[in-house]
C-alpha cells in the first residue's frame, strides 16, 4: 500500500514560500530582505490558489518561489548585513555609555561596504543583457542626478549620478549612437542604439525639484546603489570598446561652474594621445626618457616603412575604405509590389554623425542648454557657445562673435519700446546684446527645431522655427502616420484629397456588394427550374 503523503508537502504548498516564512529563513530584517531581493532579481509570484500555497485558511499576499529563497541562502551579502548589524549594536552601546567618539570611529573605520561586483557578474552573463536592462538604469539615475540634496538623498550619491551619466553621454557623443529623441510632457525621452541594441531612456525637465514625502526612498537608493554599479560596468566595457581610458579626466573646479560635459576629458590608448597628454604635462625623469626611447622606436619603424615602400601601398588602399564609406546606404527594393517591404535605414552613422558639424550655435540664456548641448554634440557640432551666466565649457561666451551661424532664442518677440536698456559693457567684459535684436548673417531658430532635424536626419527649413513663429507640431518619432488616420503635418489639401478618394473607394465598394446581391436570385432561379421542369 502506497504510503499517504502529509498535507503541505508536495505542491503549491512546497513551490511557494511567504514573505515571513522566507525572512525568518535568511534570519535578517525586512529591509534587509527587501534590500537583497532587488540586488539579485527576486520579485513577488502569484500562485494559482493561495490557500493552497499559504496552508492556512486565510491567503497571505505576498509569496516567493521556495527555490529563490534557497538560492538566496549562499548570498556573500548576508554575512555583510549580519556584520551591518553587530556594528550597529556596537555604535547604540557606545553611545549609552557616552563614547561618542568611540562610536564615531567604530562608524568611520568599521563599516562593512557592500560591494556588487558578483551579483551583476551572475544576473548578467553577457554584455548584450546588460544592454538590455539598462533602460531603467538610465532613467533613474538621470532623475536622481537632478534631485536636490536632502537627508534621504544625500550629495555623494547626486555627484556619483551625474558624473555617471555625464560619462555615459560622451560615449554617445563620441560613437554619434544617439538615433532618436522628442520632448514629451514627462521629460525628454532619448534613444541611442549601441552594439544593435535600443535603449529608450527619459530625462526629466530642470525644474525645481520638491522632495515628496509620500516615495520610500530608501528602496530608491537601493535601486541606485544597484544602478549605479550596472552603469560603471557598462561605461568601461564601451569606453574600453573604442579605445578611450576609463573613468575620463574630471576637473572638479570646471564642474563647480557649470561646465557639466565640458569638465570631462577624454583619452585614447594610442601612442599619439600619450604623447600628447604627457607634453601638456610637467614630464618626470623617468616620464622624459620613456618619451626618448618611444621616439627613437618611432623613427626606426618609419625608416623600415619607408625603405619597403610600403608607406604609399598602405595608403592607397586606405582611400579606397574611405570611398567607400562616403558611399550612400545602400537600399533594397522589392522585386514585386505584393512582395514583403523591407525597413529601410534612415541615417548611416556618418550622416547623423554630421548633421549640424558645418555650423556653430549659440544658445540663449532662456534655452536649456544641457539637452541642446549633448544633442548638437551628439550629432557632430564641435563649437557651441552660450552666456557665462550659464557656465563654463563653451566655445565664446560673446553673442556678437562673426563665427555664430545659428542661435537657438525662446523669447516672444516684444515691441522695442518695451525692452530695458542695456548698460556700456566694462572693459575685459563681453558686451551684451540687446534682447530682440538680430545679427545680420545669423540664423534664429526656436529649440524645437533643433529635435525636428534629428528626428527627421535632415536640416528642416529655418523659417518655421523663427522666433514668434508658430510652431509645427512637434510628433513623436516612435510612431508612424498611417492611411486615414490624422496626421497634423500634412496639409489641408492633402487631407481632402485623401478623404475623396477613400469615398470613392467605399463608393466601387458599394457599387461591387450591389451587383453581387442581384446576381444571387439569379443564380438561385436557374437550379430550382431546373428541378421543376425534371418533375
Amino acid at each position: 500500500m502506497a504510503k499517504i503523503k502529509k498535507r503541505g508537502a508536495s505542491g503549491q504548498a512546497k513551490n511557494y514560500i511567504t514573505r515571513t516564512q522566507a525572512v525568518r529563513k535568511l534570519q535578517i530584517s525586512l529591509p534587509d530582505f527587501r534590500r537583497l531581493c532587488i540586488f539579485k532579481g527576486i520579485y513577488p509570484r502569484e500562485p494559482r490558489n493561495k490557500k493552497k500555497a499559504s496552508k492556512t485558511s486565510t491567503p497571505n499576499t505576498t509569496f516567493y518561489y521556495t527555490k529563490d529563497i534557497q538560492y538566496l541562502l549562499h548570498e556573500p551579502l548576508l554575512n555583510k548585513f549580519r556584520d551591518q548589524k553587530a556594528l550597529a549594536k556596537k555604535i547604540a552601546r557606545s553611545l549609552g555609555r557616552g563614547e561618542v567618539s568611540d562610536a564615531a570611529r567604530l562608524e568611520k573605520n568599521h563599516a562593512p561596504k557592500l560591494t556588487l561586483d558578483h551579483v551583476i557578474k551572475e544576473r548578467y552573463p553577457t554584455f548584450i543583457d546588460a544592454l538590455r536592462d539598462l533602460d531603467d538604469a538610465l532613467s533613474l539615475l538621470f532623475l536622481f542626478a537632478t534631485l536636490p540634496s536632502t537627508d534621504h538623498v544625500p550629495h555623494k550619491t547626486i555627484a556619483l549620478c551625474q558624473r555617471l551619466c555625464h560619462e555615459f553621454q560622451h560615449y554617445l557623443i563620441s560613437t554619434n549612437s544617439l538615433r532618436k529623441t522628442f520632448l514629451s510632457i514627462k521629460g525628454i525621452y532619448y534613444q541611442a542604439t549601441i552594439q544593435g541594441q535600443d535603449i529608450m531612456w527619459l530625462v526629466p525637465y530642470r525644474f525645481v525639484q520638491r522632495v515628496n514625502g509620500d516615495v520610500d526612498y530608501r528602496i530608491m537608493a537601493t535601486f541606485v546603489d544597484f544602478y549605479t554599479t550596472l552603469l560603471g560596468f557598462v561605461n568601461f566595457r564601451l569606453y574600453s570598446s573604442i579605445g578611450l581610458r576609463y573613468p575620463p579626466k574630471f576637473d572638479t573646479r570646471s564642474d563647480e561652474n557649470g561646465a557639466e560635459l565640458a569638465a570631462f576629458t577624454l583619452e585614447g590608448r594610442n601612442v599619439t594621445e600619450n604623447t600628447k597628454a604627457i607634453e601638456s604635462s610637467k614630464p618626470k625623469a623617468s616620464d622624459r626618457s620613456n618619451k626618448e626611447v618611444s621616439k627613437e622606436i618611432q623613427a626606426k619603424v618609419d625608416k623600415v616603412i619607408k625603405s619597403a615602400g610600403l608607406d604609399q601601398t598602405m595608403d592607397e588602399p586606405m582611400a579606397e575604405d574611405t570611398e567607400e564609406s562616403t558611399d550612400a546606404i545602400d537600399r533594397f527594393e522589392p522585386a514585386a509590389p505584393e512582395a514583403d517591404t523591407l525597413p529601410q535605414p534612415d541615417m548611416s552613422g556618418n550622416e547623423a554623425g554630421a548633421l549640424f558639424a558645418p555650423f556653430t550655435f549659440y544658445i540663449s540664456r532662456e534655452a536649456p542648454k544641457a539637452p541642446l548641448e549633448f544633442i548638437l554634440r551628439a550629432f557632430g557640432c564641435k563649437r557651441i557657445g552660450w552666456d557665462a551666466v550659464l557656465g563654463d565649457g563653451a566655445f565664446t561666451h560673446d553673442e556678437t562673435d562673426p563665427r555664430i551661424t545659428h542661435q537657438i532664442v525662446d523669447r516672444p518677440q516684444l515691441p522695442e519700446g518695451s525692452l530695458p536698456a542695456i548698460p556700456a559693457a566694462a572693459e575685459g567684459t563681453t558686451p551684451k546684446v540687446k534682447p530682440g535684436t538680430r545679427i545680420p548673417g545669423r540664423t534664429y531658430v526656436q529649440p524645437q527645431w533643433v529635435w525636428d532635424c534629428v528626428n527627421d536626419g535632415k536640416l528642416l527649413r529655418a523659417d518655421l522655427y523663427a522666433p514668434g513663429a508658430t510652431l509645427p507640431p512637434h510628433l513623436s518619432p516612435w510612431v508612424k502616420a498611417s492611411r486615414g488616420g490624422y496626421d497634423p503635418r500634412a496639409s489641408l489639401a492633402e487631407q481632402e484629397e485623401e478623404g475623396e478618394a477613400e469615398m470613392a473607394e467605399d463608393d466601387d465598394e458599394a457599387e461591387d456588394s450591389d451587383e453581387e446581391m442581384e446576381d444571387e436570385p439569379a443564380a438561385v432561379e436557374k437550379p430550382i427550374a431546373a428541378a421543376v421542369s425534371k418533375l
